[in-house]
């Protein structure tokens, strides 16, 4: 026993050598180790690693010259905040972290391991792609992670911190996951890199401006957070974490302080303008709804005329989808439907119930829209809403116009309750636009056009432009003061937040992307 003790001793240290001397050409590049960035996340002494001692076994090209050790990733399990969790680290510092058969073969099975025990698993990624000298067996191994993300979704969450390159077809399992995270100046995401495409098209095209995570964050919507550094990226996730429950079995984690459910929101109406051409930072709104402090939104920089991401109302988690009139008067567009349909989706697949906060004049018109699928894309937003069995709330505060209604407020799409301020104006189009079409013939014979115009403006306002008709045909359940908002949508929220609802057994339903 103490000779073999002595042995496992030398080859650990030997290990252990070789390791921190790679470490030292990730230092170089102001990257932390994949073994650090576990250590950052994971409670002190909670990792426990899996396949520390495997190698590649292929030797073709040149590999049996170098040794990979751990097969350029870390893999295994420990707790967060005592939550159990599974993780792997791709390893830059060994032949690239790129992926070869048992690089595949370590990430799988832990994956299996978070589905079968019910824990989210989180993914590091810092890899040259798919290692070359492994030829199709390394493509092969691709496709058995991206079919084991896919098995995963809805069943476990999904976490990818981009913290290097992800490159060609290694960017496809960060996107089959839930949330990605990436960081200035070292994380990137592409396809096809700025060489292929000079080549293919004769593009010049920077690596900052083809995948940083700028351009992911803002431009292309893959990225999820955006963070200055390695250990901001690590406090968001942390923050975002907290929200999570480990499996769809669960509810998301409650908290026990609060501010007090029956604040008064006095601030509301200084907040929000009366005049409807007039904009305001529906941010704002959200602050002094939900528990302070509690909002973290997703996908800040990408869409921002719509705004998703989770806060806590009376320490209960919940999703949060709300118009922004500050950019493009909170329309929907191509991108914001995108945006809020796979938001409805995560939160649905994992027991978040859905408040809305309704500002909207309707779909962004335009022959560019139109052209790119508005109507499908439109459709996304039906689908998610439609299909979700979660607790579903709707404010109406100020305008909620035509198919943008239909979408994120009519009780016939689903929802549970719409409430309304007594500022909110539900109808088919604006005024204008409305009689022109009502009363173009009597407007032909009226001998003074602007007068008539303006006398059935107003008879259609006061009949139509507030909530009261809404409420007279059921459309709305309750029309609130705005002062007690926030009361209201707790009481709302605690009254219909263990619902259940009976489903159509099928095998899925085809949603418009």
């Amino acid at each position: 026993m103490k000779k073999s003790l002595e042995r496992f001793k030398r080859f650990e240290e030997e290990f252990d050598n070789l390791i921190k001397k790679a470490a030292e050409k990730q230092h170089k590049k102001k990257k932390l180790t994949a073994r650090e960035r576990i250590g950052l996340l994971l409670d002190k002494g909670s990792f426990i690693e899996i396949g520390k001692f495997e190698e590649n076994r292929l030797k073709e090209f040149g590999l049996d010259k170098k040794r990979i050790l751990s097969d350029a990733v870390v893999t295994g399990y420990g707790t967060i905040g005592g939550r159990k969790v599974c993780i792997f680290s791709q390893d830059f510092s060994f032949s690239g972290g790129t992926l070869g058969e048992v690089h595949s073969k370590k990430i799988s099975e832990i994956i299996e391991l978070a589905i079968e025990t019910g824990v989210p698993i989180i993914g590091i990624y810092d890899s040259g792609g798919a290692r070359i000298q492994e030829g199709v067996i390394s493509l092969d191994a691709y496709a058995k992670i991206f079919r084991l993300n896919v098995k995963a979704s809805g069943i476990i969450p999904q976490f990818s911190l981009i913290l290097g390159p992800c490159a060609g077809g290694a960017s496809y399992s960060p996107a089959l996951t839930d949330f990605i995270f990436m960081v200035k100046g070292i994380s990137e995401m592409f396809i096809t890199g700025p060489g292929v495409i000079k080549e293919a098209t004769g593009e010049k095209v920077s690596m900052e401006e083809l995948g940083s995570g700028y351009i992911h964050s803002k431009v292309s919507g893959v990225c999820h957070f955006f963070l200055e550094n390695e250990k901001e990226c690590m406090k968001k996730f942390m923050e975002l974490f907290s929200y999570m429950p480990s499996n769809y079995l669960q509810f998301p984690p409650k908290e026990s302080e609060y501010d007090s459910v029956e604040r008064k929101n006095n601030s509301l109406l200084r907040i929000v303008p009366e005049n409807l051409d007039k904009a305001y930072d529906m941010r704002d709104v959200i602050n002094e709804l939900f528990d302070r402090g509690s909002f973290l939104e997703v996908q800040k920089e990408y869409s921002p005329n719509i705004i998703v991401g989770f806060a806590r109302l009376g320490g209960i988690a919940v999703g949060v989808v709300a118009n922004q009139p500050k950019f493009k008067a909170g329309c929907l567009d191509i991108e914001s439907s995108q945006k809020l349909s796979r938001f409805v989706n995560f939160c649905d697949s994992f027991n978040f119930p859905i408040i809305n906060l309704v500002d909207v004049p309707g779909y962004l018109p335009g022959k560019n829209e139109e052209h790119h699928g508005i109507i499908r894309h439109g459709a996304d937003i039906l689908f998610a809403y439609a299909s979700a069995t979660v607790p579903k709330i709707s404010l109406i505060i100020r305008k909620a116009y035509g198919g943008a209604y239909i979408a994120l407020a009519s009780k016939e799409l689903g929802f549970d309750q719409v409430i309304a301020w007594p500022t909110a104006i539900i109808a088919v189009m604006g005024t204008k636009e409305a009689c022109k079409i009502l009363y173009k013939k009597e407007a032909e014979k009226a001998r003074n056009l602007s007068k008539f115009l303006l006398e059935k403006q107003k008879e259609y306002e006061e009949k139509y432009l507030n909530p009261y008709f809404a409420a007279r045909v059921g459309a709305i359940d309750m029309i609130i003061d705005p002062v007690r908002s926030r009361e209201y949508l707790f009481k709302i929220l605690n009254a219909i937040l263990e619902k259940r609802q009976v489903v159509v057994p099928k095998k899925h339903g085809n949603i418009p992307l």
